[in-house]
């Protein structure tokens, strides 16, 4: 027989609660909601842009703290970006963001754009230097451009400058409404330029120098690629904050599509626990869980927030946003409901189309 010490054994130890565990059981008065942020693309299709205001009123009742909206390559959806940010403005209670892109393009003309912009009413950037056009072998920077991010985020900020500058009243307006830069951030590196995740924490080190408020992250897939980055760049002098960008892992094809454009790889468990069922109710609803995961992982880690990549769909996004209780306020729980469409959804090659392969250098 066993003598007794009068010793009581250990507890056994208890896993700690979720973040999101959390949410749901400490009272809201007393929590400080984690940032959340969508982006969308401009539709390519007319007939798409029904279907994409459908997204839009969907997200907005989510509250996000705000929505960017992309800008392709070169510019090339420059008229598209201003309408569908315009309305946003005049439409919504949505925060917009618009991506700005300076590759192959004159400083006078990335001056008169953002002027458009400005006169609009946006007040926020999402400033990225953008891919050379594909397939240009030959293809050399303009002679008069604007050739980094960091060189862009001057830009903004030289021009808002010059406008407060010239009015007094716009000064005010300023004052009221300040300038918001954010720029680009790459957790394992940039693959569109063959940078390493040491390169990009001095890039992203030289865009705060030149004005930047903060940074979203291209895609990835585990915690400790974002954790990792915020550690070195913290360590090298950067203070803004990092978001992360996250995509709902609830697609095989979409995501392979993406490791196809950003060079990110999927880890080989996700898609294999994904393509292990039939099911596109299951298949959503193990996705879903993946991604609740990782984005308990970045919050837990000390992330401000998250930024979904939306692809112009709202039912992930927002199934995600439930998972991981970061629902506004405004929000209807359980009125989200996995899709059952064994179709794509959205077109994965028409976007994001700058942030995760944005050029940062």
């Amino acid at each position: 027989m066993t003598a007794v010490t009068g010793t009581r054994a250990p507890a056994p130890a208890v896993e700690a609660p979720t973040r999101s565990a959390r949410r749901r059981s400490e009272p809201a008065a007393a929590l400080d909601r984690p940032t959340v942020s969508f982006e969308l693309f401009p539709p390519r299709d007319l007939d798409a842009a029904p279907r994409l205001w459908s997204t839009v009123r969907e997200l907005e009742a989510a509250e996000p703290d705000f929505v960017s909206v992309t800008y392709g390559a070169s510019g090339r959806t420059r008229q598209t970006t201003r309408a569908l940010v315009t309305r946003l403005l005049r439409e919504t209670t949505l925060n917009p963001i618009a991506h700005l892109t300076c590759v192959g393009t004159s400083r006078a003309e990335v001056a008169t754009i953002v002027e458009e912009f400005l006169d609009e009413g946006v007040r926020s950037f999402l400033a990225l230097r953008g891919d050379p056009p594909a397939g240009q072998a030959d293809w050399q920077p303009h002679p008069d451009g604007v050739d980094t991010a960091a060189g862009l985020v001057e830009l903004l900020r030289e021009i808002e400058h010059r406008r407060c500058a010239g009015s007094p009243a716009q000064a005010v307006r300023a004052r009221v409404r300040p300038l918001s830069v954010a720029v680009a951030a790459f957790p394992r590196g940039n693959h569109a330029t063959g940078g390493t995740r040491q390169q990009d924490v001095q890039a992203l080190l030289a865009k705060q120098e030149a004005g930047a408020d903060f940074a979203i992250t291209q895609v990835f897939f585990d915690a400790e690629a974002y954790l990792g980055l915020v550690a070195e760049a913290r360590r090298a002098g950067v203070t803004i904050p990092i978001v992360p960008g996250i995509i709902p892992t609830t697609d095989p094809a979409r995501l392979l599509r993406v490791q196809e454009l950003t060079g990110v790889p999927v880890p080989r468990s996700l898609l294999e626990l994904l393509g292990s069922v039939d099911d596109p109710a299951e298949r959503h609803r193990r996705g879903i869980r993946a991604s609740v995961d990782l984005v308990d992982g970045v919050l837990d880690g000390g992330a401000p927030g998250v930024h979904v990549y939306t692809f112009n769909r709202h039912e992930a996004a927002l199934d995600l946003l439930e998972g991981a209780d970061l629902r506004g306020s405004r929000a209807t729980p359980g009125t989200s409901h996995p899709t059952t469409s064994t179709e794509p959804a959205g077109d994965p090659a028409a976007g994001p189309t700058t942030t995760p392969r944005g050029n940062p250098s």
